[in-house]
């Protein structure tokens, strides 16, 4: 039976999962409710050991963690004379991410590839590097390049995704803006699918101004479209041992309302979160 799994971009962003009470929620009580977690503190800059460590020690068990490739391996930036070979970012990359792999906590990692990384044949080869660099650790690909869709392209696009066993991102946005692909959701990972929502803001998608990061994911799901989404899920076939589906529209606070309205919509219940801190009593 697949396992559904629900979680969202980042821990520190959520007032809805403590009551409004602060801005800022700490790695513990985001556990309380999600099972995972998506960072992108790789992508910047790789964090220390005793960083990755001190995570672990925050969280229960069996919570897992997906984390974004470092932006030089996702070729949003280039290497330069005072950078490494790439196989010695790849390698630098793996040592930071170790202790979660040696915690068996790493639920994958996401390479979030820039529009302009689009399907021509060095870009394909590119992926099956990927997966050499990578070994056997779990990937998943995140196109923003709608020639990747392309029918043409689909379907080789598709298999060659299962041969290497990356699971190929469903991402739900604007579909028709020059930076956005459509919505794809298919397993080409029998282990692992995944969703990524960052809302259906057209007019912030392609937004030119400075502020493009925080008016693009300014999207809050209406119960009818998440039910259409739970539709799609549990429909999904051939079925995978999980999906996961991530909400990364948080620009308005509204991906951990979201993700709680979703699972009260498929009747999930997630096993092994770390223990609720207990409610304080309002005696006055």
């Amino acid at each position: 039976m697949t396992q559904i799994t629900l979680g969202l971009t980042t821990w520190s962003e959520h007032p809805a999962l403590i009551d409004g009470q602060r801005q800022t929620t700490t790695l513990n009580e985001y556990a309380q409710h999600f099972p995972t977690v998506e960072i992108d503190t790789f992508f910047y800059a790789l964090p220390k050991s005793a960083t990755v460590q001190k995570w672990l020690t925050e969280v229960p068990r069996d919570f897992q963690f997906i984390v974004k490739a470092h932006r030089l391996m996702t070729q949003h930036e280039n290497l330069t004379e005072q950078d490494s070979s790439l196989a010695e970012v790849f390698q630098k990359y793996r040592d930071a991410i170790m202790p979660l792999i040696a915690a068996g906590q790493l639920k994958c990692i996401l390479f979030q590839f820039p529009p302009f990384f689009d399907a021509q044949l060095d870009h394909i080869d590119y992926l099956r590097r990927i997966r050499l660099l990578m070994g056997n650790l779990p990937i998943a690909v995140e196109f923003r390049n709608a020639s990747w869709y392309q029918p043409a392209i689909l379907q080789p696009l598709t298999e060659f995704c299962r041969d290497l066993q990356l699971t190929l991102v469903a991402a739900d946005e604007p579909h028709d803006t020059l930076t956005s692909v459509p919505f794809y959701l298919i397993t080409t990972n029998p282990k692992l699918v995944m969703i990524r929502l960052h809302g259906r803001n057209r007019e912030g998608w392609d937004h030119p101004d400075k502020e493009w990061r925080k008016k693009r994911t300014l999207y809050c799901y209406s119960s009818r479209e998440l039910q259409g989404l739970a539709t799609l899920i549990q429909n999904l076939a051939p079925a995978p041992q999980e999906i996961c589906v991530i909400f990364n529209n948080n620009s308005g606070k509204d991906a951990a309302p979201n993700a709680l309205e979703l699972q009260r919509i498929l009747h999930l219940e997630f096993k092994g979160l770390a223990p609720h801190d207990p409610e304080q009593l309002n005696l006055f």
